[in-house]
């Protein structure tokens, strides 16, 4: 139970650790989630409380770890006990650990509150029965802060707007509160609340929702826009205050809104041009603005080295069904254009997903498995990221296949494998589910490979004589770079895809998707 009689109080949020082993765990231990620091920092702005996240995922070295995996909880509820726990369920991969948080401080009489993309209304009953006092919905900076309040002051949760609670045994889903759109009042995200993590990429944005509208998404609803002056002092601050260099802007789509998007790019270049300092600078982007060369040229000034596009596929006639409104061979061009700016490109495709429409889509999956490899080589593609479609709760897709009652029963392949790297449903025929797994692996290890060990090697030792005969250091640092970092980087996911197989016949998930198929054949 609550004491509301202390004079101070702990706010802990918790990002609740993946469930084993997969293509995100390298990042996971240099960066953390924004949503849960944007929360965190509004609740630190309240009297009375301190507050704090702490990141499963990336638990730096000295972070208390379990044995089981994940973070001591005990031996923080010991340290610093905290009056309420907040928990994100951004990654529905991660809702089963997250309930089994919820349950460990529930026994203590802890009040628990979770939110985050997993949470829609059709969700809420199985979290109110997993150990959730109160589900948030949507964004929570102003409603953490309102239901603090009241949980100290005693006051009724039916007024506070965004959230779900059991009264009397029956759910209570309170008024829907309207996205923000005022980001000034809202302070700047404070990275020191995470306690522990070792912080190499630092989260940042500008723009909430995207217009696209795609039914795989869970992130929909009109753009809305803070200032470009707010990332600017957010991404100065970090710099100066922790020594930061290395940014990913997490907006869906970076160029929405040109004219500030541009106006951002040429303040971000004075700034470094002012401290004499190049940040590196992540962002995802539409392939069509490769077309929009003023823009490029202002984003390479500004510091952006990496872009994230999302290609979907490399197949034409799925491409049409996709309505992406491009050809395989305008994507190409696009992405070359990209890389002659100079920019790494890293290319995001879903394999296998599932259309309206299969019209003339009759291709052998051998073939289609060749597109992909001879698209990402013709592209000059630097790294790749090949997921298979996930229906997430909430989403168009999610609500298509249940129709077409496609998705594989929770009991036999349960939220920890919906991270993208698992099939989850009934694919289009020919296609079986097993070969839409293998054929994911498939393209990613014609790019990841062990013999780009040897090419680091090679590399590292051509660096000096680069130098030499160039006569020109910044030029010869350009031409060396690239093939060293893509070297690095790809024997890197070499070792992943290894750890994946290996984590993937421990959790004998073959065995898995036969249980799973033969009960949708029954239920069918």
């Amino acid at each position: 139970m609550f004491d509301s009689s202390k004079h101070r109080y702990r706010f802990r949020i918790i990002i609740p650790g993946y469930p084993a082993f997969n293509i995100y765990s390298h990042i996971a231990v240099k960066t953390t989630a924004l949503g849960p620091v944007c929360v965190a920092s509004a609740a630190n702005k309240m009297a009375k409380w301190d507050v704090e996240v702490i990141d499963e995922n990336n638990l730096g070295k000295f972070g208390p770890v379990s044995e089981t995996g994940g973070a001591d909880h005990e031996f923080l509820q010991q340290q610093r006990p905290a009056d309420i726990i907040g928990l994100y369920g951004g990654l529905t991969s991660t809702i089963p650990r997250l309930y089994q948080i919820a349950q460990f401080y529930k026994k203590k009489g802890i009040i628990t509150i979770a939110g985050g993309q997993h949470f829609v209304e059709d969700n809420t009953s199985d979290a109110l029965s997993s150990g959730i006092d109160y589900v948030v919905f949507g964004e929570a900076e102003e409603t953490i802060t309102e239901l603090l309040d009241a949980i100290q002051n005693g006051t009724d949760a039916n007024d506070i707007k965004g959230i779900a609670f059991l009264r009397n045994g029956k759910i209570v889903f309170t008024e829907k509160r309207e996205q923000l759109t005022n980001f000034d009042k809202l302070p700047l995200p404070d990275f020191s609340l995470v306690r522990y993590a070792t912080m190499k990429i630092y989260p940042v944005e500008r723009i909430r929702g995207c217009g696209m509208d795609c039914e795989f998404c869970t992130v929909k609803g009109k753009p809305r826009h803070a200032e470009p002056e707010r990332l600017l002092e957010h991404i100065s601050s970090l710099v100066e205050t922790r020594n930061a260099k290395h940014f990913f802007v997490v907006d869906d789509l970076f160029s929405q809104q040109r004219d500030e998007t541009l106006r951002l790019c040429n303040m971000l270049a004075a700034y470094q041009k002012r401290i004499g300092r190049r940040l590196d600078i992540t962002v995802q982007i539409r392939l069509d603005k490769a077309r929009d060369t003023e823009l490029l040229s202002a984003m390479w000034q500004a510091g952006v080295q990496t872009v994230a596009i999302g290609f979907e596929s490399p197949i034409d006639t799925e491409l049409k069904a996709m309505n992406k409104h491009m050809s395989s061979a305008d994507m190409v061009s696009w992405a070359r254009t990209f890389h002659k700016f100079g920019f790494l490109v890293h290319g995001m495709f879903i394999f296998g997903y599932p259309l309206k429409d299969t019209t003339g889509l009759d291709i052998p999956v051998e073939q289609r498995v060749k597109y992909y490899k001879d698209f990402i080589s013709e592209a000059q593609i630097d790294t790749v990221q090949v997921m298979l479609p996930v229906p997430l709760p909430g989403t168009e897709l999610s609500q298509r296949l249940a129709r077409q009652n496609r998705i594989y029963p929770l009991d036999d392949i349960g939220w920890q494998y919906y991270d993208g790297n698992f099939p989850l449903f009934e694919p289009d025929e020919p296609m079986t589910a097993e070969q839409m797994h293998l054929c994911a692996k498939k393209i990613m290890g014609r790019l990841y490979r062990f013999k780009y060990m040897f090419l680091i090697v090679l590399h590292t030792f051509s660096f000096p004589a680069i130098i030499f005969f160039l006569h020109n250091f910044q030029l010869g640092w350009q031409k060396w770079y690239r093939p060293w970092r893509n070297s690095l980087i790809r024997f890197g996911g070499w070792m992943i895809l290894k750890k994946w197989n290996t984590a993937f016949r421990q959790n004998k998930f073959s065995q898995k998707l036969q249980s799973a198929h033969q009960h949708l054949l029954h239920a069918r």
